[in-house]
């Protein structure tokens, strides 16, 4: 039979096992935690601008007090309300940014492509260069120059490509 003494040294050496065990382990789970990177806070969502909405045409009216540009812009479902809001940089010529913004977004509406159309009335000298974003991204916008005879009230936009 094993001695008093020989017993208390095997059970002596399991308990150094056990806590060598759990003291790796600790270590191991520290290291890990150390190694890894933070996460990263998430970038601004970027606004997708769907394939039918990268090019606005529009006519532009010159007139007395500045410009009118009327156009038609195509909405993802008809409960979408686009808003323009022209914003003229002081220089000159004026450079004016019509911002297109959508003011209501209804989540249950049927998904069909409507069309919609704006006016905006600027004050700006008639060298004015205008340009034009959508929910801050920019678009490609075609102005086509009204005849003399046309009024923006009785607005047409007939226009291909």
């Amino acid at each position: 039979m094993m001695s008093q003494k020989s017993i208390t040294l095997v059970i002596a050496l399991l308990v150094v096992v056990v806590v060598g065990m759990f003291w790796f382990a600790y270590l191991e789970r520290s290291a890990d935690e150390v190694t890894t990177t933070p996460p990263t806070l998430p970038e601004a969502p970027t606004v997708q601008i769907p394939g039918y909405l990268e090019r606005i045409n529009a006519k532009q009216y010159v007139t007395s007090t500045g410009h009118v540009i009327v156009g038609e812009v195509v909405t993802p479902t008809p409960c979408d309300l686009i808003e323009v809001a022209p914003l003229v940089r002081e220089s000159y010529p004026e450079q004016v940014e019509l911002q297109f913004t959508v003011i209501n977004n209804d989540d249950m509406c049927a998904q069909v492509l409507t069309t919609q159309r704006f006016r905006a009335d600027v004050t700006a000298s008639a060298e004015a260069t205008f340009t034009a974003t959508y929910q801050g991204q920019p678009l490609i916008l075609n102005l086509v120059p009204a005849d003399p005879s046309e009024s923006p009230d009785d607005f047409e936009l007939f226009i291909k490509g």
